[in-house]
């Protein structure tokens, strides 16, 4: 399972949803979405300006967890 971890990165920022949303340039409704993990898909325009407004690495927004269905596709 792969796990957003947008709310983590704003709160180190000390950066709102609405001041993210301007400077990244993405409706609140769909940061909405990748804060609260109901986002399906994420594209790399879209991480690039996450990371350059937070000033992070992809990883530090995306993390891996075993969800315990391995041989699973």
């Amino acid at each position: 399972m792969i796990l957003i971890q947008l709310d983590l990165m704003m709160a180190r920022r000390k950066m709102s949803l609405t001041e993210l949303s301007e400077q990244v340039g993405i409706s609140m409704t769909n940061l909405s979405l990748l804060k609260n993990g109901k986002a399906r898909a994420v594209r790399f325009t879209t991480l690039d300006a996450l990371c350059r407004a937070l000033d992070c690495q992809p990883g530090d927004l995306i993390q891996y967890q075993p969800d315990g269905r391995e041989g699973a596709l």
